[in-house]
């Protein structure tokens, strides 16, 4: 089912040099794009004599995560009510070498959650006395996410280009993902210098649920109000939402300790981009109410297109043999009125030669799209209205902390697999709207012999 916050990639640890673009990947989950902003040095002379292997052997990424929040606005119960949501995501990434050129990895994830807010979709299937801000024991409360995440990548035999491709399958109980794309990137400079360019497309398709008071045939005599509960209600005629990407990015190893990367995406989607679930109380009609639980006027509504510009870079500096700083800024401009700044920075400090402490910080905030009412502030006359609180304004800071073990050597051994590394970090987030949230996530890499 569709969030009522943030997309975000499935809880697993990704390294990228430009802004990952996955529109619809858990839809159902508010959890935080948590990935590990590096860059890989690239001052290695060419040898065209011989080319290294890109993978030397098998490698195995086991990641998991535990997620959980709470708040007061949630856009199922229009914009006033529980936020309340725990989730737990396991993922297993497969790379595996096919020749000395080429590369295959697999991803396979489950995500699953309990969600307060998104059970009161229905909240009559189980309390005496419904309301917003308790959960309903209904089956709406729990959904699974299911996904794999294909992908093969090839490097020339000089490792000046490295092209690659990949798809995408997702399914949950109303909403089901498919997504093909693919990249090519560019070595100049003696390796010093990196552009690359890739593109997404995402195809998704909703079984649009809607609140129940909404549902044909509805009627239910506990219902109370001046006159007769009747809205105005219409189902969606289209249930299709297609996504479009487009990402530029340019790095470059400045000097021996520095290193920065711009970065721009462009992005088109259309379709039915509303929530079909997500309530909207007008302040132009009479309210109804069964017990405490105030009926919808009607559901989101927003416009079927939608166009996204980030734009951002990163800088990294090498200050001593225990500590680096790696900085990051995006601005964030959409033609839903949506203007946002992001900024944040990490600074590994190497413990010894095998634990690195990551500390990070991160702030964000957002301007209000220009269909966001809060609750009984759009009025009947509208076109679009929501009172999704992800699209309000409000600002957020993230603190977290990691601790890394690595072992190149790989001494502790299962099966036929040595132990690389073990990631573990938590990370708090607050947001100005009163949302808090935090993540806890564990990561290994197994290398074959």
């Amino acid at each position: 089912m569709e969030s009522e916050k943030l997309k975000v990639i499935n809880a697993k640890l990704i390294t990228s040099n430009h802004l990952i673009i996955q529109p619809s990947n858990n839809p159902k989950v508010l959890f935080f794009l948590f990935y590990l902003t590096t860059f890989y040095g690239l001052a290695q002379q060419t040898n065209t004599s011989y080319a290294k292997r890109v993978l030397e052997t098998t490698e195995i990424d086991m990641l998991f995560s535990y997620y959980s929040q709470d708040g007061q606005n949630a856009a199922v119960t229009g914009g006033e009510g529980t936020e309340e949501l725990t989730d737990a995501t396991s993922t297993i990434v497969l790379r595996m070498p096919m020749n000395e050129d080429d590369v295959l990895t697999v991803d396979v994830g489950l995500s699953a959650y309990t969600s307060a807010s998104s059970s009161n979709v229905n909240p009559l299937d189980g309390n005496i006395n419904p309301t917003p801000f308790d959960a309903s024991s209904g089956e709406s409360r729990k959904d699974l996410l299911a996904y794999i995440n294909p992908s093969y990548q090839h490097s020339s035999e000089d490792r000046n280009s490295i092209w690659s491709a990949n798809a995408y399958f997702s399914a949950e109980y109303d909403y089901f993902s498919i997504g093909f794309g693919g990249s090519y990137s560019r070595l100049f400079n003696e390796k010093n210098t990196e552009l690359t360019i890739s593109t997404n497309v995402f195809l998704d398709k909703w079984n649009a649920i809607y609140p129940i008071e909404l549902r044909s045939g509805f009627f239910d005599n506990r219902i109370t109000g001046n006159g007769t509960y009747s809205p105005g209600f219409e189902a969606f005629d289209k249930e299709n939402r297609n996504s479009y990407a487009v990402s530029l990015s340019f790095s470059q190893i400045l000097t021996k300790k520095l290193q920065g990367a711009l970065f721009m995406d462009l992005v088109s989607q259309n379709g039915l981009l509303s929530t079909p679930f997500q309530r909207v109380y007008f302040g132009d009609t009479e309210d109804f109410f069964i017990d405490d639980f105030q009926l919808a006027d009607d559901v989101e509504r927003l416009p079927d297109s939608r166009f996204k510009v980030p734009i951002g870079g990163r800088l990294n500096y090498y200050a001593t043999d225990f500590l680096i700083l790696r900085s990051y800024y995006r601005f964030y401009w959409d033609n839903w009125g949506i203007t946002s700044h992001t900024a944040s920075i990490e600074t590994p400090l190497k413990l010894t030669d095998r634990f690195t402490l990551y500390p990070t910080y991160r702030y964000y905030n957002q301007s209000a799209a220009d269909y966001f009412y809060p609750k009984e502030g759009a009025l009947s006359t509208f076109e679009f209205y929501t009172s999704d609180y992800d699209l309000s304004k409000y600002n957020a800071h993230q603190y977290g902390v990691g601790i890394q073990y690595k072992d190149i050597f790989t001494s502790a051994k299962i099966l036929t697999f040595g132990l690389k590394t073990i990631d573990l970090r938590f990370s708090q987030y607050d947001r100005s709207d009163g949302l808090n949230a935090f993540i806890v996530t564990l990561g290994t890499t197994f290398v074959g012999n």
